[in-house]
């Protein structure tokens, strides 16, 4: 059901349901493919916007997605892509036939992620589902009004929920199933993993993708 989705170190994921191929916030990969026809970007810390690996997987046609307040940031990868776009939290719009809704990103009392910034999580359709990217953030009350079918959450700790956190997320939202990511290399450990499956509550069923 959820094949058509990978996810690389931290959150860098890749989604290809045989009409495109999309990225969001490629990070360490670990070839050169070039084969984006969207990458989506979350926000600017390095983790997540890594000009190195945008360039990987962009090629000749490709539209990169940032947050409005990345505008003047996203121009050092200009040469690699085709165009940029920019979102706004809380917004919809259409992009190269795809439609994305934008969540506000943000810590409720940490200060690594202020609402602030502006930045972003993105839900989309693909393969049929809907898919909530949900960026670096808490269980803000943005986060738990999302309905999908499909979440991808942080569980790392320190700068984002924690894996009891996220899945106290999770068992708000009700998604047929949850992708923990954003653990065990720079944040957290692979055996958060496992703490976030026994959280999460029936019905929804947890799909770990991370490879350690």
């Amino acid at each position: 059901m959820t094949e058509f989705i990978e996810v690389f170190t931290q959150s860098s994921i890749r989604i290809r349901d045989g009409e495109r191929t999309i990225y969001i916030d490629p990070f360490r990969l670990s070839q050169q493919p070039h084969d984006a026809d969207l990458i989506l970007i979350t926000h600017d810390h390095y983790d997540h916007f890594s000009p190195e690996d945008i360039a990987k997987a962009a090629g000749k046609n490709t539209t990169l997605i940032v947050p409005k307040k990345m505008e003047d940031t996203a121009r050092e990868v200009l040469n690699v892509v085709k165009r940029i776009e920019t979102v706004e939290p809380g917004g919809c719009r259409e992009v190269e036939g795809v439609t994305l809704e934008t969540v506000p990103a943000y810590n409720l009392l940490k200060p690594f992620h202020p609402k602030s910034a502006g930045w972003v999580g993105y839900i989309l359709k693909a393969g049929g589902k809907r898919i909530y990217i949900s960026g670096d953030t808490d269980a803000t009350k943005e986060a738990k009004a999302v309905r999908c079918d499909i979440a991808m959450i942080p569980i790392g700790g320190t700068y984002t929920m924690d894996a009891p956190k996220a899945a106290e997320l999770v068992n708000a939202i009700g998604p047929q199933i949850a992708i923990p990511t954003h653990y065990g290399s720079i944040v957290g450990k692979p055996s958060d993993g496992e703490i976030f499956a026994k959280a999460v509550k029936a019905p929804v069923k947890v799909e770990r993708k991370l490879r350690f």
